[in-house]
């Protein structure tokens, strides 16, 4: 029953996430460029709910971006997708309670989404690659992200712990109760 309650909880989580990127960051752009909260989300999943989970939401939650932003179908999806497996990889291979850590999963990940998503757009859209002003929108966006990381990092963290303990099972009380 906990897991459906956090499942559902994940997807009023996107919804609301949706709303904020779509309204509110219209507003509140640097350059007119917005930050990606997707992939904060997706990687805040994979880390804390596991791979399987990380990769099953960033292929629906893109696929509905794609359908909502009437884009190619499938770009958006794979790339978060690529995000929910860091995300897993990094929870095996990494901790989460250090904050820079936790940043530099986050840049790693923007960079890896971003880069993949305009090299596949440029071959299925066939348009010509412009570097700087690509750069550009990258650090920019990089560095909004990096500032919204940082601010919402103790709620993930909070959040995350409690995500983990209900789905991975992961009860401490349990394993000290022995030493």
């Amino acid at each position: 029953m906990k897991k459906v309650i956090v499942n559902i909880l994940i997807i009023l989580t996107f919804l609301i996430i949706y709303i904020i990127q779509t309204n509110f960051f219209n507003w509140f752009n640097i350059a007119g460029i917005k930050p990606n909260l997707y992939v904060i989300f997706i990687l805040f999943i994979g880390l804390f709910a596991g791979r399987k989970m990380g990769i099953s939401y960033g292929i629906v939650f893109g696929i509905i971006l794609d359908l909502l932003a009437n884009t190619n179908i499938g770009i958006t999806s794979l790339m978060l997708g690529v995000i929910g497996y860091l995300g897993g990889y990094f929870d095996k291979n990494f901790s989460k309670e250090n904050r820079i850590t936790i940043m530099s999963m986050q840049i790693g990940a923007t960079i890896i989404f971003e880069l993949g998503t305009y090299i596949i757009n440029a071959f299925v859209l066939s348009y010509e690659i412009e570097i700087i002003t690509f750069v550009k929108i990258l650090l920019i966006e990089l560095l909004y992200n990096t500032l919204l990381t940082i601010v919402i990092y103790p709620i993930m963290q909070k959040a995350g712990y409690k995500i983990e303990e209900i789905i991975k099972n992961k009860n401490i009380n349990l394993l000290t109760r022995y030493f």
